[in-house]
C-alpha cells in the first residue's frame, strides 16, 4: 500500500470530514473513489470552471467602463438600501 499526503487548511480538512462521516465513508475511501473515476474516465470526473470574472468578454467590459469614467462619460449614484 502506498501512502498520499495532501495539503489543505483546516477548515476545509475537518469540513470535508464531517462529509465523509455524514455519507458513510472515509476519507481514504472518497479519495480512492476520485481517483478510481479519474482513471476509469481518463478525466477529471467534474466540470471545472474559471471564474467568470477573468473571462475576455468581461475585462473587454471592465477597460470599456474604465475608459469611459477616465473620459469623464459616467455619472455618481448613491446606493440605496431596499426594505
Amino acid at each position: 500500500m502506498a501512502t498520499i499526503s495532501i495539503r489543505t487548511n483546516d477548515e476545509r480538512k475537518y469540513s470535508f470530514e464531517g462529509f465523509c462521516e455524514s455519507i458513510g465513508i472515509t476519507v481514504t475511501s472518497a479519495f480512492n473513489m476520485f481517483m478510481t473515476a479519474c482513471l476509469r474516465e481518463n478525466k477529471i470526473p467534474f466540470e471545472l470552471k474559471s471564474d467568470p470574472f477573468w473571462s475576455e468578454e468581461n475585462q473587454a467590459r471592465l477597460r470599456e467602463s474604465i475608459k469611459q469614467i477616465e473620459e469623464g462619460k459616467f455619472s455618481s449614484h448613491d446606493l440605496v438600501e431596499v426594505e
